[in-house]
């Protein structure tokens, strides 16, 4: 079984949150998967200091920004094939929100980056199963609303420092169905074969994410 992991860049501010990767990429091979991953050959929107949250005067790639996670062994996107992989996994990160969509800036009105569109789309046309992690659904809202993907971000209240209900209603003005899920469990979309999970969207130790995304990939994994 081969899966492909989209990354957005390194560092939870302006790419991938590096927990959730490294966790992905460990339960997918703990589940006998054979991983690549990938990412867009693209300028990132900003790039922020992890100390203080601010934001640096400089520019990166979000390709070469990925290499870090993935240890050098990483592929453009542009050059992804469904044909090549049985699942797609999306850790989250601001990265999702704002180096492969700009849903950041604005929210459901705006855009996906357009291979990250292809990427998803194809694997759905496929029939084979996507996992969303964290703010990673907003991209699967974006790319599949025309099938309404049933998506959850999480629990709306004091378990998330985010506007889970904000961002709900914001898929929802795509064509998906958005539903409360608690942390430590998923949601599963069976028709579109999609799987969310809250992970850092909620108040959550790095047992817990672990244990979350350990349980993503089994349910994806089931359905092939």
């Amino acid at each position: 079984m081969k899966a492909s992991v989209l990354l957005s860049g390194c560092g939870v501010y302006d790419g991938s949150e590096i927990h959730e990767s490294v966790l992905a990429l460990l339960a997918l091979q703990q589940q006998g998967f054979e991983c690549s991953c990938w990412a867009p050959n693209a300028v990132q929107f900003h790039v922020v200091n992890h100390v203080n949250g601010e934001e640096m005067p400089e520019s990166r790639q979000v390709l070469v920004e990925s290499a870090r996670i993935a240890r050098g062994q990483i592929a453009d996107l542009a050059d992804f094939s469904a044909e090549n992989a049985d699942l797609l996994l999306i850790p989250g990160g601001f990265g999702a929100a704002k180096n492969l969509s700009d849903w950041a800036v604005h929210g459901p009105s705006g855009s996906i980056h357009a291979d990250v569109a292809k990427a998803i789309q194809a694997m759905h046309a496929a029939g084979k199963p996507i996992v969303a992690l964290c703010m990673a659904p907003v991209l699967l809202a974006h790319a599949l609303g025309a099938h309404t993907p049933q998506l959850s971000l999480g629990q709306h209240g004091e378990g998330s420092p985010y506007d889970i209900a904000g961002i709900h209603a914001g898929v929802e003005l795509l064509g998906a169905k958005a539903g409360e899920v608690p942390f430590g469990d998923i949601w599963v979309d069976e028709i579109n074969k999609l799987v969310c999970g809250p992970c850092y969207m909620m108040h959550a130790t790095l047992v817990e994410v672990h244990d979350a995304i350990q349980k993503a990939v089994a349910k994806a994994k089931a359905w092939l």
